[in-house]
């Protein structure tokens, strides 16, 4: 069975996780790190400590009505996409241990597609 990190737990919320195949189970937001933990298999868990976060990005939907999901980027372990119920509780129990500036809006299709085009042209420009 896996130990939590944490000494107290500030919020818990049924999620999914999206490392790899989708895995449900709980995530647990506390004082010392963000766990998640598969309801099936119990020795199937991630656990990121706070000051492991660089930063968290939420997919926001409907000029800012929905968050379908929110991505932890890691200092050193990379990214961990998750959903829960309810995102933005979920978003707002982080916002006491990750900054403010650090809790930010992912691109949306349209803003990645104008970059790409933008991108584009300068090399093309520059080529010229």
């Amino acid at each position: 069975m896996a130990q939590s990190q944490n000494s107290e737990v500030e919020y818990t919320e049924r999620a999914t996780s999206f490392l790899g195949l989708a895995t449900y189970g709980d995530m647990m937001i506390g004082n010392k790190a963000v766990e998640f933990y598969n309801e099936k298999n119990p020795e199937d868990y991630i656990q990121i400590p706070w000051d492991q976060v660089d930063h968290v990005a939420a997919s926001v939907l409907g000029g800012g009505k929905a968050i379908s999901r929110f991505v932890i980027f890691t200092k050193q372990n990379g990214r961990y996409s998750f959903s829960t119920r309810d995102n933005k509780a979920t978003l707002r129990a982080m916002r006491g241990h990750v900054p403010e500036d650090r809790l930010v809006r992912s691109l949306s299709f349209f803003d990645v597609v104008k970059l790409g085009f933008k991108r584009l042209g300068n090399m093309i420009l520059r080529r010229s």
